[in-house]
Formats: structure tokens, sequence, C-alpha cells
């Protein structure tokens, strides 16, 4: 039996590198409330339309900005 701190690695297979995780970010919820208000409106207003516009453009660029500035 192996001690669990020591993993016996396979022919042929590395040791996997420790994963980093991203840190939480508003804005895909933002982009779905975007996309929530595009749809509402094109069945009302083309105000509310508008607004969706504005917010799923403004939350994809901070989301893409997030994704830029990841080190």
């Amino acid at each position: 039996m192996t001690s669990p701190d020591r993993h016996e690695v396979r022919a042929g297979w590395s040791v996997p590198r420790p994963e980093i995780v991203p840190g939480p970010t508003p804005w895909p919820a933002a982009l779905a409330l975007g996309v929530a208000f595009i749809g509402w409106g094109l069945i009302t207003s083309p105000i509310i339309l508008g607004l969706g516009l504005l917010v799923a453009a403004v939350s994809l660029g901070g989301w893409i900005g997030d994704i830029r500035h990841e080190s």
C-alpha cells in the first residue's frame, strides 16, 4: 500500500501540474442578464433592447478584459 502523499505514476504518464483556478467574476452573470434583456426587448420595446445590447457589450468587454489580465 502506498502512502497518501506518494502517487504511483504509470509508464508513459507524467505527474500533473497543479491547476490554477481563476477567481470569481460577475461578468458571466451580467452577460446572461444582457442576453435576457435583449430577448425581452425583442418582444416589448426598443429601449429595453438597447439596454440589453449595452449591458451585453459592457459585460463581454469586462469578461475579455479579465481574461487578458490573468497571470
